[in-house]
């Protein structure tokens, strides 16, 4: 993913070039390549389960939410381009905790979403090997993650591209197949459920069930904020907005029709949080081969975005310790890996480890409760980057009201996990993450105060 940093990264990156060669449609390529993971393959099963139908709405307003992030992220890179993206622009609203905040916040929701795909991959490998435990697939998956990292950045970019065009050939896979199965062209015997009509088959749950698959939504397009990173990178920083448009435009679409179609090909009542919807959707067709091949491909993509995830906090880290954020020693790199900031890389696969223990004690539900938790945090990051572009950009009234809608659509998916005891724990374990934070935050404030040269936001 990318880099996060504030103060002294920031400050460097209006001394240097501030000249990329990224054209936007580029921009947009690499953003539907770090955004689709398995909170969209795996994770949509749960919203699917929570709210029927209505999962659809939940993604097009998760759609309007996101994309009001990444316009606020987009505008403030285009006035004031910096290295440490949207943790600078929270130091630079409102001063050096929120900075050191935003970061170390965006590092404990990496950790979650990497163990969140950990969880997600084992849970799909025992689709062929029922009798192994998560634990040991947990354990295979992040053992080849770390050698993908260990290979440096360009061997790392090599793998990802290849597997970024796999995940988004799946969806695209899925979408026509649907289309032929609906057309009667594909042999089954599949019990389709009627075309939902009344607001009790649209909403399965009501209010309630709506309000609470919102998370999930706005989960499946977590990866916008590191395409804000990335616009430093453009040639023309004026067409990041552009970028974002396209990006979400095109993943709107593609979400929106294939969940369309896996809930109206079979019975809301199949649909579970082990298998992928569009596994379920095809259940009852005779393709042998679909299940397979397509459980293959999102097991590539929940691999590409973890592996992703462990790159970006492993050098995420590295910022940090630059800029007196986190201990110095996390900033060392080892000459005999490429460069790779070897402690950083430890203390990253500490966090794997602890997932995969949880893995272990408790396989029941901790998908659900990881991921909802990894979702929240990275939420309370996209409600800093609204909120600090009201102190940073020079909002028109409508600027203003578009920026509010966003705030209450992130605010309305993390309250909604309130209402769902099965999610709820999920809450929890985010709150732990700020209140611990928080405490660090206060404890640094000290040192702050001491420090003779205090980072300074321009």
């Amino acid at each position: 993913m990318g880099k996060c940093g504030t103060g002294a990264s920031g400050q460097a990156a209006n001394k240097g070039s501030n000249k990329g060669d990224l054209k936007w449609w580029q921009l947009s390529l690499i953003g539907v390549g770090c955004t689709i993971g398995t909170g969209y393959f795996l994770g949509s099963s749960i919203g699917i389960g929570i709210t029927g139908p209505s999962i659809v709405f939940s993604f097009i307003l998760a759609a309007i939410g996101t994309y009001i992030v990444f316009n606020s992220l987009a505008k403030m890179t285009a006035e004031d381009p910096q290295e440490g993206s949207f943790c600078y622009y929270a130091g630079k609203a409102y001063g050096q905790w929120a900075g050191f905040s935003c970061g170390w916040n965006y590092w404990c929701s990496n950790i979650l979403i990497m163990g969140s795909q950990l969880t997600a991959l084992s849970i799909l490998s025992q689709f062929w090997f029922p009798n192994i435990p998560l634990w040991i697939f947990a354990a295979g998956y992040a053992l080849i993650s770390i050698i993908v990292v260990l290979t440096g950045t360009r061997g790392f970019d090599k793998i990802e591209n290849i597997l970024a065009i796999v995940k988004f050939a799946a969806i695209v896979m899925f979408i026509i197949l649907a289309v032929a199965a609906v057309c009667g062209w594909i042999p089954g015997d599949p019990i389709r459920p009627d075309l939902p009509t009344k607001s009790n088959d649209i909403f399965t749950d009501g209010l309630k069930g709506f309000w609470g698959s919102l998370i999930y939504a706005f989960y499946a397009y977590g990866g916008i904020e590191v395409i804000g990173i990335m616009a430093m990178q453009l040639k023309k920083k004026e067409e990041a907005p552009k970028a974002g448009k396209v990006m979400l435009l095109g993943l709107t679409v593609v979400y929106v029709l294939s969940l369309g179609f896996a809930v109206t090909m079979a019975s809301l009542d199949t649909f579970h949080e082990k298998e992928s919807p569009f596994v379920t959707a095809f259940a009852d067709y005779h393709l042998a081969f679909f299940p397979h091949v397509f459980n293959g491909a999102i097991i590539i993509a929940g691999f590409s975005t973890m592996t992703a995830s462990l790159y970006g906090v492993t050098n995420l880290l590295v910022t940090l310790a630059e800029d007196g954020d986190a201990p110095a020693f996390f900033a060392k790199k080892s000459k005999r890996f490429k460069s790779l900031p070897v402690p950083s890389l430890i203390l990253a696969t500490i966090g794997l480890l602890a997932s995969i223990i949880t893995a272990l004690l408790l396989p029941g539900r901790i998908y659900e409760y990881i991921t909802t938790a990894a979702g929240i945090l990275l939420l309370y990051n996209w409600f800093f980057i609204i909120i600090s572009s009201f102190r940073i950009l020079h909002y028109k009234l409508w600027n203003k009201v578009f920026s509010f809608v966003g705030l209450a659509l992130i605010l309305l998916a993390i309250s909604g996990t309130l209402l769902e005891k099965e999610i709820r724990p999920g809450l929890y374990v985010s709150l732990l993450f700020v209140v611990i934070i928080g405490l660090v935050c206060l404890r640094m404030k000290k040192v702050w105060n001491k420090s003779k040269n205090p980072i300074r936001y321009y």
